[in-house]
């Protein structure tokens, strides 16, 4: 369980690259407030395509918290 609980992070780092990509385009932002626009809309946009859950949450948590905590 806690295996598949790492290979998760593929999917944040495909988060990652999807905002980057998004932010890249642009060669500079007229504020901060742009900018957290910009990446608020990008992730808007990824989570409507991520649609699966991640699976024994709950039981993941439990044995890192047994194993670390």
């Amino acid at each position: 369980e806690i295996r598949r609980a790492i290979y998760t992070t593929n999917a944040i780092e495909a988060m990652h690259r999807q905002i980057r990509k998004v932010t890249k385009t642009k060669g500079a932002f007229t504020s901060d407030q742009a900018l957290l626009k910009l990446i608020y809309l990008a992730i808007q946009n990824i989570s409507k395509k991520w649609t699966m859950p991640i699976r024994n949450w709950g039981l993941t948590m439990q044995q890192l918290h047994l194993k670390f905590g």
